[in-house]
């Protein structure tokens, strides 16, 4: 089976949702921030193991204790898979931080400085113009 075959795509968006549905309405460990999310779930095509792109809004102490938290009820998480999916292999969990919302979010914020720097530093030279003239 190829890694973006149909049907993997097809097991990684219900195992996306199901593992979002649990993480949201099932664990009830406080060391996992509410505002979790599951970004992205990467099966293998063996279905034995798999990534799953966790984002967490809030500060490193929070994301750090949200991984912890979710890597220590991962057996929990992986039996309630089984109990919903119905797949030959229940694939092994690995959780990994994903940051990209927040690095998106500072290139964006770059981005609007290097405009603003530049509409001021264009605003300072036409205003010399105007003053030679």
């Amino acid at each position: 089976m190829r890694k973006n075959s149909i049907k993997n795509t097809r097991i990684n968006a219900e195992v996306q949702k199901e593992l979002s549905n649990i993480i949201r309405g099932e664990i009830k460990d406080p060391r996992i921030h509410p505002m979790t999310s599951v970004m992205a779930v990467e099966v293998a095509p063996d279905l034995k193991t798999c990534k799953a792109f966790i984002s967490v809004l809030g500060s490193e102490e929070s994301k750090k204790s949200t991984i912890s938290g979710l890597k220590s009820a991962e057996g929990y998480i992986r039996r309630q898979l089984a109990k919903n999916l119905n797949l030959r292999n229940t694939p092994e969990i690995r959780f990994i931080l994903d940051e990209s919302i927040e690095y998106g979010v500072n290139m964006s914020k770059l981005i609007d400085d290097v405009i603003e720097h530049d509409h001021l530093r264009s605003g300072e030279e036409e205003a010399a113009d105007a003053n030679e003239e």
